[in-house]
């Protein structure tokens, strides 16, 4: 288990600079959306993914922890959960959980036990 589930793995390829804005991301089984926001901030860097009509719409914030692999050059963003742990992780809603400790610590909480059935925990 990671000590950081809000901190991006050393292996992720995450290049200080890089805007991941417009990235696609995959989930071990297929594609969830593209990365509207993101966030570095050392302790506390996360993802914001607007899932388009796979779950009509809602945006969904994922720890950098979950990130496995950053490609640049094909502009995509590999995360180590699927589709069902993302679309079962606690609601996010952008005004009222950006920045919020104790969202913050429920969604930690959830990646760090392996989300949904039981997935790999961080």
């Amino acid at each position: 288990m990671s000590e950081n589930v809000w901190g991006y793995r050393e292996t992720s390829g995450r290049l200080q600079g890089v805007d991941l804005t417009g990235f696609k991301v995959e989930a071990v089984d297929g594609s969830i959306g593209k990365v509207d926001k993101h966030s570095d901030e050392a302790g506390s860097a996360w993802i914001v993914v607007d899932t388009g009509p796979w779950i009509f719409g809602k945006e969904v914030l994922l720890p950098a922890g979950t990130v496995s692999r950053i490609d640049v050059a094909e502009e995509r963003v590999y995360v180590d959960r699927t589709k069902e742990q993302i679309k079962n992780a606690p609601e996010f809603h952008r005004d009222k959980h950006l920045g919020d400790a104790g969202y913050h610590d429920e969604l930690g909480a959830y990646y760090r036990s392996g989300g949904a059935f039981g997935g790999r925990p961080l």
